[in-house]
């Protein structure tokens, strides 16, 4: 089958006995262009198997991560997100920390028209963490979706959160 010119620049979609870094590495991320610019439309990712390091002592953390975002002209390919989210893997954060980190990366690399991100991490000490932070293109109607969605963003929440 011949191969699309325009996803020449994926070098992970298909590629078998990839090597798994867990050392931050958001060079790994790869684009592909959105064939439906002319449309607002949700893509999802769920990483119910996130792990990272508490800063501090060390020990590790397991997280869902979810992903949300309405896409613009590029879209992130999903082998290289998962790789992405693997480099996670020793890198001591925040739960804080790790949502706006995910942001910012995503939003460097795609320029999304709206892009959440939500974790829900396991407890750990008697205490569990959901850090939720979201990105609307400034001065358009995304940057107001961003805001009433972070308003309302835990009140009626209806998807199932049931990784703990």
């Amino acid at each position: 089958m011949p191969r699309d010119k325009q996803n020449e620049n994926l070098t992970l979609l298909g590629k078998k006995n990839v090597q798994y870094n867990y050392s931050y590495t958001p060079e790994i991320l790869e684009t592909f262009r959105n064939k439906h610019p002319q449309r607002d439309y949700w893509v999802k990712f769920n990483c119910p198997e996130f792990t990272s390091l508490c800063p501090i002592t060390g020990q590790p953390d397991f997280a869902t991560i979810y992903i949300s975002y309405i896409p613009d002209e590029l879209m992130v390919e999903s082998k290289s997100l998962k790789l992405y989210l693997v480099s996670f893997r020793n890198r001591g954060d925040f739960h804080e920390d790790v949502v706006n980190i995910i942001l910012d990366d995503l939003v460097a690399l795609l320029h999304p028209r709206y892009l959440e991100i939500w974790a829900k991490f396991l407890p750990r000490g008697g205490i569990s963490i959901d850090p939720y932070v979201n990105y609307g293109r400034p001065n358009s109607e995304y940057e107001k979706l961003a805001k009433m969605r972070f308003i309302n963003h835990d009140l009626n929440n209806l998807e199932k959160v049931d990784n703990r």
